[in-house]
């Protein structure tokens, strides 16, 4: 149904008037003519007078609006025959089709969608008011993207059955390009520096390749704030800007914007003061707040210190504090005195904690790592904190949190959290034939929440003449209730280790360990474990002097009891995909003194993210690793070498190539060093893909034969660019990676590429 004007209405009354200015009487029979669409029904639905009823100058009024209103209609006439009332009408035309042309900014489904919702649409009755107003409203949009020479040319064509066709022409031109911004008024920062926190820039080398250059008027408004809140953190109090001014040349493709300013003073901070309800001791609440008398004042942080204060209310319970800051400006002296003034109000409590979306994963799984308790008040802390424990859960994709109040309380609320669950396992299957190995059949499959338990199960099989592994692993994360876990690994191994891109030896072993994670804190944990392998080296005719001489000074099977240890932070908002935090790790494995070789190897690792804008995450990673022997044996066994290139370590050179080699085969080393540094960036217009993201990458690291063979010159270099797909089978990672200073032997590869790898 349609809104008709109020003049036309008066106009089609005054016009029709004269068919229904006649004397009462009783209507015996009601005749309807001038139908062509709609049925006869319909409008006895809505005529308001019925056979028998006695009608009159005021009914037939009443009669005439009620069908003007439905939309259906022109003109609606009401004609007396002896006793039988007339109604005569002319059906307004219905839209047959709708045709969008030369759109590009705007899609044609979201052109389509917006005229349905006015009443624009196929079948509909046609309304010239509509179609009219849906041309201001474009033409808007377009002039909000930069767009003032677009020109919109709607066409409506008449078809039979009083049907109508429109066609919507638009001619979006392009977009009005900045030639110049003048700031105006502006003493204590030159224009440049202005210029320099703005979005639009004509002058920016970059322009080229982004809209930096283009008028918009959102990103105008969003830059006029951002000059604002460069002036009030700087002191200026008073800032204001007076003015703006946007001209387009005639020809609507240049813009010239003129931003007038009035800077005022500069005031500094002479006292700094807290008042109100102090629930929390008021020198803890003053060591929140980061301006300090004598600053020059800055707006930032004098909010900043609000929302600390909040925040440390917020632990207490008080999650709907309110910290407002009372300034009062001393206009002689150029001062200004702080009073943050704290409301805490009532104290909340948590009535019920509710979880949803987790269709695979047990509520238990989830609800282990929710540090709020029911029935107790609310810690804003520990809500957060609850939301990125869920989140690091690798099973886990995203968790949002709500705290709706209980309705008739005013002192509870409920939490829901939602969370969204991803893939969480990883598969790897294969079957073939080589002539030199034979039949071959491989298959890896883990799981990090078997049967939504929580629990991690992983088992590899690959069987082939040469290369042969069989393993399998299980890990409880919650082996107690105070978070203790317990891992076993049962493995048989036999493999052709130059596959691997090492050098050349076969080695047969298998073993057995069993290993616990100890929470020290929220963020630490330590690892403990125990193991036994039995290893068998074998020497091949490609086997380099080196290890022979290894095998030869100590002998080729051993037996190992091995102990391992390590500490760990984790401050990272996820396990997978993660964009801010801390990660380090610090391993240690021996061998127990009395095993047939004696030795051991320290590992560390430091991964850290730091989000720098929305979109935009840096990351730096550290990786080193140091082995070495004690007792009888003669030096760290070659099997326990380190090795680098590819992968973690320093993409575009082959895996394992780099460090010491004997001919063209690598032997690894004691000593492994490699950095990364990475700006991770989302998929350029697909924010919204949460399983997919890029990266540009900087690798530095080598291996060498012990800590005292380090040389800094021979480190190697590259960088190149990085994409990460959560696949359904696992993570799939392909990187592109160009080795920046390789030498005579090094082995390069530009892409390499790996499935179900752990990230």
């Amino acid at each position: 149904m349609r809104n008709i004007s109020l003049v036309a209405l008066l106009l089609a009354m005054m016009l029709s008037r004269t068919a229904w200015a006649f004397a009462s009487f009783e209507v015996q029979d009601i005749r309807i003519e001038g139908l062509q669409r709609i049925s006869v029904g319909t409008v006895f639905n809505y005529l308001p007078i019925t056979v028998g009823e006695t009608i009159d100058d005021v009914r037939a009024a009443e009669a005439v609006r009620a069908l003007f209103k439905t939309g259906f209609f022109n003109d609606v006439r009401l004609v007396r025959e002896d006793n039988i009332l007339v109604v005569k009408v002319v059906e307004s035309a219905a839209i047959a089709n709708i045709t969008i042309s030369g759109n590009k900014d705007v899609t044609t489904e979201q052109l389509t969608q917006a005229l349905e919702q006015i009443g624009l649409a196929k079948g509909r009755v046609f309304d010239r008011s509509l179609l009219d107003k849906m041309e201001q409203e474009l033409q808007r949009q377009y002039f909000s993207r930069g767009k003032y020479a677009v020109k919109i040319d709607s066409k409506v064509t008449e078809l039979a059955r009083n049907r109508v066709d429109i066609v919507i022409s638009i001619a979006e031109g392009q977009v009005a390009k900045i030639v110049e911004i003048n700031i105006v008024g502006n003493n204590a920062f030159s224009d440049k520096k202005l210029l320099d926190q703005m979005q639009l820039d004509p002058d920016a080398w970059f322009a080229f390749f982004t809209t930096s250059d283009q008028y918009s008027k959102p990103k105008l408004t969003a830059d006029l704030e951002t000059l604002r809140s460069y002036y009030l953190d700087r002191g200026f109090i008073n800032f204001s800007i007076d003015s703006t001014q946007v001209s387009i040349t005639p020809d609507k493709k240049a813009v010239y914007i003129t931003i007038n300013v009035a800077e005022g003073d500069r005031y500094t901070v002479s006292s700094i003061k807290l008042a109100g309800d102090l629930v929390v001791p008021s020198e803890e609440l003053r060591s929140l707040i980061t301006i300090s008398q004598g600053d020059v004042f800055s707006r930032k942080n004098v909010t900043e210190s609000a929302q600390a204060i909040g925040e440390r209310l917020g632990k207490e319970g008080y999650a709907f504090a309110n910290v407002n800051t009372v300034p009062d400006i001393n206009k002689q002296n150029k001062t200004v005195d702080l009073t943050f003034f704290v409301d805490p109000s009532k104290r909340i409590y948590v009535r019920r904690i509710n979880i949803s979306g987790n269709s695979k994963t047990l509520d238990e799984v989830l609800r282990r790592e929710i540090r709020q308790m029911e029935s107790g008040w609310i810690s804003t802390e520990k809500v957060n904190r609850s939301r990125v424990r869920l989140q690091r859960l690798s099973f886990i994709e995203d968790v949002s949190v709500e705290t709706p109040p209980v309705p008739g309380v005013d002192d509870q609320v409920d939490i829901n959290f939602n969370v969204t669950e991803r893939s969480a396992g990883s598969l790897q299957a294969g079957v073939g034939y080589v002539p030199s190995q034979g039949a071959i059949f491989n298959a890896s499959v883990s799981h990090n929440n078997f049967l939504g338990s929580g629990k991690r199960v992983s088992a590899d099989i690959n069987n082939s003449d040469v290369n042969t592994v069989y393993s399998f692993s299980y890990t409880n994360p919650y082996y107690t209730l105070d978070g203790i876990s317990r891992g076993f690994r049962a493995f048989y191994r036999k493999q052709d280790n130059a596959l691997r891109n090492t050098a050349s030896y076969n080695s047969d072993s298998y073993g057995l360990d069993v290993n616990y994670g100890i929470p020290l804190s929220e963020f630490q944990s330590a690892r403990v474990g125990f193991g036994y392998e039995n290893m068998q080296l074998k020497q091949t005719t490609s086997t380099p002097q080196a290890f022979r001489n290894f095998i030869q000074r100590n002998r080729e099977e051993f037996g190992l009891y091995k102990l391992s240890s390590g500490w760990s932070y984790d401050s990272r908002n996820r396990a997978i995909f993660a964009d801010e935090g801390l990660f380090q790790t610090l391993s240690l494995e021996a061998t127990v003194p009395g095993s047939d070789l004696e030795f051991y190897t320290v590992s560390s690792r430091s991964l850290w993210y730091k989000p720098l804008t929305k979109s935009l995450t840096l990351s730096l990673n550290a990786d080193i690793g140091i082995g070495s022997s004690y007792g009888d044996t003669t030096e760290l066994p070659f099997f326990e070498h380190f090795f680098a290139g590819g992968g973690r370590t320093v993409r575009g050179f082959r895996p394992n190539s780099l460090g010491p080699r004997e001919g063209t085969q690598s032997l690894g080393g004691a000593f492994k060093t490699a950095g990364n540094i990475e700006l991770i960036f989302p998929v350029p217009f697909a924010d919204e893909i949460k399983s997919l993201r890029l990266s540009t990458f900087f690798d530095i690291g080598n291996v060498f034969a012990d800590v005292d063979s380090f040389d800094s010159s021979e480190l190697r270099y590259s960088a190149g660019l990085s994409a990460t797909w959560l696949s359904p089978i696992g993570p799939f990672v392909v990187s592109f990676g160009k080795a920046l200073n390789a030498q005579t032997g090094d082995a390069t590869e530009v892409t390499q590429v790996s499935i179900g790898a752990p990230l």
